[in-house]
């Protein structure tokens, strides 16, 4: 098994980084490494989470974000990483134009 972050996902984890990081020094940087160590054991656990919209969702352990992704042909393909404090119906519209 192999992970791949889409751009989206990318621009997600850097948008929660800066929110973070205008909180508090060096917050930002353990809302980073929290995050890729979630996303990591996406290779262990990929696939057994709920479904939400054809992605399986896993929430973050640290930080109130949820990591929507798809498995196939031995690739996880992370879509988006999403802030759960959102308005659901942005969260749908987020997915949506993610979908892939």
């Amino acid at each position: 098994m192999r992970l791949q972050l889409l751009s989206l996902a990318v621009k997600d984890l850097n948008r929660g980084k800066w929110f973070y990081e205008k909180q508090s020094v060096g917050l930002g940087e353990y809302f980073y490494d929290s995050l890729f160590s979630d996303i990591d054991s996406l290779l262990l656990y990929a696939g057994i989470h709920k479904k939400v919209m054809t992605y399986h969702c896993m929430l973050s352990k640290r930080f109130p974000y949820t990591i929507y992704c798809k498995v196939a042909d031995d690739v996880i393909k992370v879509y988006r990483i999403l802030d759960c404090r959102q308005d659901p119906r942005k969260l749908e519209h987020f997915l949506k134009r993610g979908r892939g």
